[in-house]
Order: structure tokens, then C-alpha cells, then sequence
């Protein structure tokens, strides 16, 4: 289950999870961490094979909290890198590390990570048509966000992943 406590739910079907919980309006930074590194891992991946992550990054990973994986440094990646459940996609894995450490220089400046994202729509959803009943891939939004999360030094967040991240988040919602 993708919740503010999931630590140490290693056994969870993070697939089954992540499209259970898509669009749920999101104020929780560990779920808010959790759901942009989907959106890391997404990158030239099914969201299912992304999601799957989950539990083996919670098991792997200090169960994905953030203060924890923003202090990795090599030997911790090499340990990633070394252990078979976990994906083997380097520049993944540090964007992961990397994005954990702008998280941690965003809630120093806004309070929460939440804070930072939700001030992007006055704390309200933002409503998005959806033509053709098909979930758009990019919005002005998401090109903003992603735009300062970059100058914010986070990568893996180009206008598609931040779209869908804000979707996931329920910071966007299509209708």
C-alpha cells in the first residue's frame, strides 16, 4: 500500500498499489517521493514495471525515506547496483538520490515538499480536460514545475515526468 507509513512494506504489489492510489490528492512528502520515483523509474518503462519497484526500494532503499536516501553516497549505489531484485539502471538510481537531496533543500525552504508543489495551484487541484478520454502527457504545469525542479538541481524530471508525477499526486486532475 502507498501510504506516509509504508517503510516496510516489502511483500506489497507496488503496480496494484500505484494504480490504486493514482490522483489521490497527495500532501505527504514520503508519498510524494515515492510517487516521483515511479516517475524516475517510469523513463522508457512501462508504469506497472516502474511501480513493481516500490517494495524493493522500500526493502533496499531505508524503506524510501527521504532524509535516508538523500545521504547515499557511492557505496551505497554500489551496493544497489550489486543486488539483483533492484533495478540496474545507475543514472536512475542516482537521480533517485539526487531528487531525495533537492526534496530536502525544498522542505528547508518551504516548510514541506507538499508546501512547494501544492503553492503551484493554491493548495487547489487543477482541473485539466482530458480529450478523447486520454490521459495527456504534458501540460504548461508540468513544464513550469519540472523547469524549476531542474534550476533546483533534480533530474529525471523533464515536462512528460512531471506531468504525470503531478497526476499521480492529484495535483493535476483530468476530467
Amino acid at each position: 500500500m502507498i501510504s506516509p507509513t509504508d517503510f516496510d512494506d516489502f511483500t506489497a504489489n507496488g503496480a496494484k498499489d500505484y494504480d490504486a492510489y493514482f490522483g489521490t490528492p497527495t500532501h505527504d512528502d514520503h508519498v510524494l517521493f515515492e510517487l516521483l520515483t515511479v516517475g524516475i523509474l517510469q523513463v522508457g518503462l512501462s508504469w506497472q514495471a516502474a511501480a513493481a519497484q516500490l517494495p524493493v526500494l522500500r526493502q533496499f532503499m531505508d524503506g524510501l525515506r527521504v532524509e535516508r536516501v538523500a545521504g547515499y553516497e557511492d557505496p551505497e549505489w554500489e551496493r544497489l547496483m550489486a543486488t539483483p531484485q533492484v533495478i540496474h539502471n545507475g543514472r536512475k538510481l542516482r537521480a533517485i538520490i539526487k531528487d531525495a537531496r533537492g526534496i530536502i533543500l525544498i522542505q528547508r525552504e518551504f516548510g514541506s515538499f507538499s508546501n512547494y508543489l501544492w503553492q503551484y495551484v493554491d493548495a487547489t487541484p487543477l482541473l485539466m480536460p482530458a480529450p478523447d478520454d486520454e490521459l495527456p502527457h504534458q501540460s504548461p504545469l508540468g513544464t513550469r514545475v519540472a523547469k524549476d525542479l531542474h534550476k533546483r538541481g533534480f533530474t529525471f524530471v523533464g515536462p512528460v515526468v512531471t506531468h504525470m508525477f503531478l497526476l499521480a499526486a492529484g495535483i493535476i486532475k483530468v476530467n
